[in-house]
């Protein structure tokens, strides 16, 4: 069964050959193995690359038109045991004969030679990041190992004052014909020119800085705007800061993912941010007006109402995470979760017992009493008997 090109691309029967250019590049640039290293992308990369090598070459795409699969291998007995389609390498080739030829046994159609200049990878690194700097946001000049320009061809892959040669062996067209003979007759097919790959020119005097690439290795320097709100795992993507491509191509993009270092007093939830805030027995008895330390907006006064118990929160809205949108841009900050843990004392001098004692007296304390189980109003006890039932 012929497979789906169209649909691996998302693009319709009737897509331009710039719509099947620029589809591709969009999933190619999701699913790149530098970008996205999982096996399923991997996997789709392959089917997304092998969809387009088809669908860009008009012999193969009318294969598909007309119901056929290019990639297949298109191998069927013939009489007397003998394969009547050996010699060729799939269904392509034979009909290519049919499409690529002018009339029987004529010459074939060929696309011309391909261009040396090719488009860069992408490349992926990781950015180590404090929580604070999550949240304000912050420049960072990060080192990069990475392919750019030769400054010595200048990305031509020639030696100073030297120039392209036309190919010999393909005469500049950049693929060769061969004359095969089928049960459907003599069948012309065209290959890229193995001494110049198909490019119809050859280098004569290749560089010596880039042996002929265009582009050599090199480490570089590259200022990474991170914007507040981002986290961990999160990527920012520097347009045109990947490879340069062979013969001088354009350059691909510059994923930064950000990894988020654990913080010693604020634990992240999403946009959210939460803290333990111990205070004594006595002020949650008494209440007050406490300073504490904020990630972002520094000292704030933390009204602590007379009574609190143990285990309350305090939510303080909008004084946590900024909340990133993925055009960038910073919509709102998400809140700040206050976790009261109050401090029962452990070593008291005779004093201060002599205090407690006085107070849990006039409290009528003496005697610690068990809860009563709620059955009026709904405690524990009576909510799990009413689980038990």
């Amino acid at each position: 069964m012929a497979r789906d090109y169209y649909g691996t691309l998302g693009v319709a029967k009737n897509a331009t050959d710039q719509e099947i250019k620029r589809a591709y590049r969009k999933l190619a640039r999701e699913l790149h193995p530098d970008v996205n290293p999982s096996e399923d992308a991997q996997h789709r990369f392959g089917e997304v690359t092998t969809a387009y090598e088809v669908l860009s070459d008009p012999q193969k795409r009318k294969v598909v038109d007309l119901g056929g699969d290019p990639m297949d291998g298109g191998r069927g007995g013939g009489g007397g045991g003998q394969d009547p389609f050996a010699g060729f390498g799939g269904l392509g080739d034979i009909m290519d004969a049919f499409f690529g030829a002018s009339g029987g046994g004529g010459g074939a159609r060929g696309r011309g030679p391909r261009s040396r200049v090719q488009p860069g990878s992408d490349a992926l690194i990781r950015l180590g990041l404090t929580l604070e700097e999550c949240a304000t946001g912050a420049d960072r000049q990060i080192a990069v190992d990475t392919a750019i320009l030769c400054d010595l061809c200048h990305g031509n892959g020639t030696a100073p004052g030297a120039t392209l040669k036309t190919c010999d062996t393909c005469g500049g067209a950049g693929e060769v014909q061969s004359v095969q003979r089928s049960f459907l007759g003599q069948v012309v097919t065209a290959r890229p020119c193995p001494v110049c790959r198909g490019f119809g020119e050859v280098i004569t005097d290749p560089c010596q800085k880039c042996g002929g690439d265009g582009r050599v290795r090199a480490r570089r320097t590259v200022t990474a705007k991170i914007p507040g709100g981002v986290g961990d795992g999160m990527r920012i993507r520097l347009s045109g800061q990947g490879e340069v491509g062979s013969g001088g191509g354009p350059a691909g993009d510059l994923y930064v993912e950000i990894d988020e270092a654990p913080h010693e007093v604020f634990v992240r939830q999403g946009h959210d941010l939460h803290c333990n805030f111990r205070i004594p027995m006595t002020t949650a008895a008494l209440g007050a007006s406490v300073p504490i330390e904020t990630l972002i907006d520094g000292d704030y006064e933390l009204d602590i109402e007379p009574g609190t118990q143990p285990a309350t929160e305090l939510v303080l809205t909008g004084m946590g995470m900024p909340r990133i949108r993925s055009s960038g841009r910073v919509d709102g900050r998400g809140d700040l979760h206050v976790h009261i843990d109050v401090q029962v004392p452990t070593k008291l001098d005779d004093a201060q017992r002599d205090l407690l004692v006085d107070l849990a007296q006039q409290r009528g304390e003496e005697v610690p009493t068990l809860a009563t189980n709620g059955t009026k109003h709904g405690g524990l006890f009576s909510k799990l008997r009413a689980k038990n039932r």
